[in-house]
């Protein structure tokens, strides 16, 4: 079944990971034997190969560089300059990967469907080309929106305003404050220039300041519920209520401390919290309770994120596996429509709802 992840952090793993996304998840693995300079290090779960042999041939790729004032511990660039050249770089392998013929960039509506018709026609899916919409995760390396514009030009579809900590233009996760003047303006050039914000790592006063402000598009790429999980990084029924109002798609998110009450990094393991697939399903399944449907949940994995099988999932061997989801849905109930559409319709729709 066709899938669409809404949220694999590529670029970072080929760049800063220095893996070849090209290669098998084995061989990546293998090369990585013995290094201690990651926590994931040989435990990948993503190539583009795995993405191919599961059917995901459509994914949102993101470019991501944080800047970091001083006094601010956190791993990031020293002005918004350098965050921008890093997401250059980023772009530069996303174009190389295009240039090989291994991804396809999406920038419109016609783009989508070309693509969708010649992955739907590919007998053989380990030779066609993994579709893409690019994202931007943080906007600290927007320097001014003059910046934001040359992004729009070479294909930057969707925005995460924030991350981690305190931000250029938002604070994201384990951070608090409103909008800024320079927030609120980006979302209105955001506006202007149709590209679709991501509410995902906002922090709650951030949240409710972008939804009054921006009029546009909305979609979580990568968020489960506080309900379940309580933490500032998830959202509240409150929150979600408010982004199904809006029309949004909420992608569920496959790190396992995000699953998984007081989880502690490094000790804990995802066996011995018995974090499965299933139990994202819980978060995806709380935001269909609160919807009365299933019309606002998807995949947006992160299974690139800075982690890998040590923080993922356990019956989770590689991001093929997401193809499990269909039959886990059925077991709980989900119409067949209602699978097709947390695989992937919920989000073409969302996408044919802004771009046509």
């Amino acid at each position: 079944m066709l899938t669409l992840d809404a949220h694999l952090d590529l670029s970072m793993n080929a760049l800063e990971w220095n893996r070849d996304l090209t290669r098998p998840v084995a061989e990546i693995n293998a090369r990585e034997n013995g290094l201690k300079d990651k926590p994931d290090r040989g435990n990948a779960v993503v190539s583009l190969p795995e993405l191919r042999k599961g059917n995901i041939g459509l994914v949102v790729a993101t470019q991501i560089a944080r800047y970091v004032a001083p006094g601010n511990s956190l791993p990031g660039w020293h002005s918004p300059e350098q965050a921008w050249a890093q997401t250059q770089g980023q772009l530069a392998w996303y174009q190389a990967m295009v240039e090989k013929g291994e991804m396809r960039q999406i920038c419109n509506w016609e783009e989508l469907q070309t693509h969708l018709a010649l992955w739907d026609k590919a007998e053989d899916k380990s030779k066609e080309a993994v579709g893409f919409i690019l994202s931007l995760e943080g906007a600290d390396s927007i320097v001014n929106l003059d910046y934001l514009e040359k992004a729009y030009e070479y294909g930057l579809r969707a925005l995460g305003p924030a991350h981690y900590g305190p931000g250029r233009y938002a604070h994201g996760t384990d951070a608090s404050a409103p909008l800024n003047a320079k927030g609120k303006e980006l979302l209105r050039k955001m506006d202007e220039l149709g590209i679709i914000l991501d509410a995902t790592h906002l922090c709650d006063l951030a949240f409710w300041d972008a939804l009054e402000i921006f009029q546009g598009p909305i979609w979580a790429s990568h968020n489960n519920c506080r309900a379940l999980v309580d933490h500032n990084r998830q959202f509240s029924d409150e929150m979600i209520k408010a982004l199904i109002d809006r029309g949004a798609v909420i992608g569920g998110a496959f790190d396992a401390w995000m699953l998984s009450p007081d989880w502690i990094r490094g000790k804990s393991t995802p066996k011995e919290r018995n974090v499965t697939i299933s139990t994202v399903l819980d978060h995806l399944d709380h935001i269909c309770q609160i919807a009365g449907n299933a019309n606002h949940i998807g995949i947006g994995s992160d299974l690139d994120g800075a982690f890998g099988s040590e923080q993922c999932p356990w019956d989770l061997e590689t991001i093929a596996d997401l193809q499990k989801i269909p039959d886990l849905l059925q077991q709980r109930g989900y119409s067949a429509e209602d699978v097709q559409n947390v695989m992937s319709g919920n989000w073409l729709n969302f996408l044919k709802n802004t771009w046509r």
